[in-house]
């Protein structure tokens, strides 16, 4: 674009909205694990890369650790001799951030302070080009803030890139209040030009992944905080009865308990300590006490060589019920009953009454969790939600102290019978699976209400991101329209303060899905009745 003058102005390229060329330069600063795997991922897609580190020594470190990794790469069958040679070729360290003039794209990957972050794009703004893109790596700062020191803010973006940056697809491309959306495109259209999948995120608090996941990880520590189960068997649940690729205990000590715990707390103060993000004071003490996960040898789990692992709880076996009684119907677990009468166990129809559940012969119930405890109940056995009752390995059970043994052993039997390992839990509201999907189907619903993204890139960020089995709103579609809101409603009456009570966003959801089943109901019978009429 020209300007009065006939001049070329400095957005041209960034209007074009097209991915960085391959035959330009892409810097990285800061050569950690994270990147050391951006410069990967930009080198194999073809561009020339330059590596800065003011720790002097550690950008030629990192080039010679990811021309290792070419290796392996090739080693693998995933690049030949010669892409491994000219990808190395391509890739060099520079002692100065004047190395870094003719960068089209910059990505800084340095430490989590808003300070040194807004430093290094001041200076970086006095070296590179007018049409270079500055980028972020934060998964927790503001964007907004990072640029604001910008004499022109606009070319300021983020690139968040998840661990290890190689394999894993995401990248949230975030706008600060100030980013050009020229600039925003793009780096869409870059981080898709190196094989990723990027989705847009507004720059409010953990953007998309890290404000959703939160309940993920508080939902495991709560539960474990109220004697209701161990982490073995909270992670065993969630991954067999959840369809989660790990469960919380395991993944924060994956990613480290003062890396996790960091960017709740960030979350938290964010949103000016919402409730709903409050961390783990159980987490705290893990930090506090330099266990850290994997990378110290212990944090919930003990990582030394000899240590053995601790197993989920899970149930002697116990005879399968010769029958069982339908009451009310199963709702989202309805694919139970055509796996009973498989197994070989009668399936008898009840007189309709009651919530979604189970008579056993005994008289107990099995029902399906709603947020309330078996304790408000006479003899009564939760059972938590499945992602996929068939493919579960494994489901949870919860029984009120005076639930009989008999109703007890018989619920076990019976999901015996079906193949499934049986975790008995303590009789806390809304069990492990059921209230971790439902405060994430809450969030998510606060999160596209707010405008942080899109339901499909929301649901896309969550998949890849996390390796969820699906997205918040994909598991919200297969649930009855009103199941979180409700279950959440009744956790908010049985655990006051406010981090359970549904927001209005789900409420909204849910009572637009409500009214679209009622319109569809008044719309079917009309069409009977009229149909009726023509035909007599």
């Amino acid at each position: 674009m020209e300007n009065s003058s006939g001049r070329i102005t400095p957005m041209t390229a960034l209007e074009q909205s097209a991915a960085v060329d391959r035959g330009r330069t892409v810097a990285v600063v800061g050569t950690g694990t994270m990147g050391q795997g951006i410069a990967q991922v930009a080198l194999v897609a073809g561009h020339p890369v330059r590596l800065y580190d003011a720790v002097p020594g550690r950008a030629a470190e990192a080039v010679e650790a990811i021309g290792a990794r070419l290796s392996r790469l090739e080693q693998k069958g995933r690049m030949t001799a010669a892409e491994r040679a000219a990808a190395r070729a391509r890739l060099h360290p520079v002692a100065e951030l004047d190395g870094l003039s003719d960068a089209a794209l910059v990505v800084e990957a340095v430490v989590e302070r808003l300070d040194v972050k807004r430093e290094l794009f001041t200076a970086l703004e006095e070296i590179v080009a007018e049409d270079c893109l500055l980028a972020t790596n934060t998964s927790s700062l503001s964007v907004t803030a990072v640029a604001a020191a910008l004499r022109r803010p606009g070319r300021a973006v983020g690139l968040h890139f998840f661990n290890p940056a190689p394999l894993l697809p995401l990248v949230e491309v975030v706008s600060g209040f100030a980013t050009d959306p020229a600039a925003a495109r793009a780096a869409t259209a870059t981080a898709a030009a190196w094989g990723k999948t990027p989705v847009h995120s507004a720059d409010l608090p953990g953007f998309i992944v890290n404000r959703i996941a939160r309940p993920f990880y508080a939902e495991g520590f709560a539960i474990h905080g109220d004697r209701g189960a161990d982490p073995a068997t909270i992670d065993a649940v969630l991954r067999e009865c959840g369809g989660f690729r790990m469960g919380p205990f395991e993944l924060t000590d994956l990613i480290g308990q003062d890396v996790n715990e960091a960017v709740t707390h960030s979350v938290w103060e964010s949103f000016f300590r919402n409730v709903k993000f409050t961390p783990s004071l159980a987490q705290r003490r893990l930090v506090e006490a330099g266990l850290l996960g994997r990378k110290s040898g212990r944090g919930w789990y003990d990582y030394a060589p000899d240590a053995v692992r601790p197993e989920p709880h899970t149930a002697d076996p116990a005879p399968a019920p010769e029958y069982v009684v339908t009451a009310g119907g199963l709702g989202p677990a309805a694919e139970l009953l055509p796996m009973i009468a498989e197994a070989g166990i009668t399936v008898r129809e009840g007189d309709g009454e009651g919530g979604p559940g189970l008579v056993l012969p005994g008289g107990g119930q099995l029902v399906l969790v709603d947020g309330r405890t078996a304790a408000e109940f006479r003899d009564v056995v939760h059972f938590d939600l499945a992602f996929d009752y068939r493919a579960a390995g494994r489901i949870a059970l919860a029984p009120a102290p005076h639930t009989e043994e008999r109703t007890l052993r018989e619920a076990i039997g019976l999901f015996q019978a079906l193949g499934k390992k049986v975790s008995v839990i303590g009789d806390v509201p809304g069990m492990i699976v059921a209230r971790t999907v439902a405060m994430l189907i809450d969030l998510a619903a606060d999160a596209a209400a707010q405008g942080v993204a899109t339901e499909a890139d929301i649901d896309t960020a969550m998949r890849l991101g996390v390796n969820y089995p699906v997205g918040p709103f994909e598991w919200d579609g297969r649930l009855p329209h009103d199941y979180a809101h409700d279950l959440l409603e009744a956790l908010h009456a049985r655990v006051p303060g406010g981090r359970y009570a549904p927001g209005l966003a789900l409420f909204q959801r849910s009572s637009a899905r409500e009214a679209d089943d009622e319109g569809a109901e008044r719309a079917g019978r009309s069409g009977r009745s009229g149909t009726e009429g023509a035909e007599s």
